[in-house]
């Protein structure tokens, strides 16, 4: 299994342990990630506020040259799959879209795209392509006893008209790859709610006192720690754990992993290789317990 690699611009940013723990991951289970070179951001959120065009552009540029790799494309980022998707969309059903983004990519890197580069989440690729009993084979050290509260984040599962990844009610993938580890996923009442922070630029409070309820819910669900695979929403509860503890003055001391994390854990992996050293809270405690 080859495919292009894209890490958006969160991850080579701000978490270098998403890609640290996929790379050594997909090498255990046989997965070759070639990097996309010269790639740049796919536009999202942001840039798609302000000019949704744009956005499309930015986004068909890294289809067209993962198109010319002749590879699918591999993502981590929930916001970059939303917007590789919605473009290969737009491109193949609206003509004249796709002759204004190819004028575009011409003029600009000499590229064309007509459509048809698979976009892939890393967990599509775990669930679909090397597959739950794979995995559980695979298991070296298995998580039992372990609460996990699981977050999939927005953009993975919104619109669901489009996406289609899950059941954007009661989405089940993330679940699944949690418990073959041995690991409980718990049910907890806040899990599908958006972390806040896509108005975190602007109003802080609101946005970090979200995150707050999020974290106080698995908390009092009992969870040891969250998984996710949202950049955003790891950055949002683990990075800026503090800056919610002082907006609401509580103390939550949660773990927060990104699930290649956890998956690398139970592989057999140390917390090391797996990046949790670069995580803000710290999970040595979670990883004590399960020695």
């Amino acid at each position: 299994m080859r495919y292009a690699y894209y890490l958006g611009c969160w991850i080579p940013a701000r978490l270098d342990q998403y890609d640290l723990s996929t790379r050594v991951v997909a090498k255990k289970l046989g997965i070759e990630l070639v990097d996309l070179e010269g790639a740049g951001c796919c536009g999202t959120v942001l840039v798609r506020s302000v000019n949704f065009k744009t956005n499309i552009v930015m986004s068909t540029r890294i289809l067209a040259l993962a198109k010319n790799m002749g590879l699918d494309l591999l993502t981590l980022c929930n916001g970059c799959y939303e917007s590789l998707m919605e473009a290969e969309y737009l491109v193949k059903t609206n003509k004249d879209l796709r002759e204004q983004v190819n004028t575009i990519l011409k003029s600009t890197d000499n590229l064309v795209y007509e459509g048809g580069v698979k976009i892939k989440h890393l967990i599509e690729v775990l669930y679909n392509d090397i597959g739950l009993d794979r995995l559980r084979d695979e298991i070296k050290r298995p998580l039992d006893g372990l609460r996990v509260a699981v977050h999939y984040g927005c953009h993975i599962l919104r619109p669901s008209n489009r996406l289609k990844f899950d059941n954007a009610e009661n989405p089940r993938i993330l679940d699944d790859l949690v418990e073959i580890t041995g690991a409980k996923s718990i049910y907890w009442p806040l899990k599908l709610w958006c972390c806040g922070s896509p108005i975190l630029a602007v109003d802080e409070n609101l946005s970090l006192s979200i995150a707050g309820m999020k974290l106080k819910s698995a908390k009092e669900a009992g969870a040891d720690c969250i998984v996710t695979i949202c950049p955003s929403c790891q950055i949002q509860f683990d990075t800026f754990q503090p800056d919610i503890s002082k907006v609401t003055g509580e103390q939550y001391n949660m773990p927060v992993l990104l699930y290649p994390q956890l998956l690398g854990l139970a592989l057999g992996f140390t917390p090391k290789e797996v990046g949790l050293h670069l995580n803000e809270i710290s999970a040595e405690r979670l990883v004590k317990a399960l020695k």
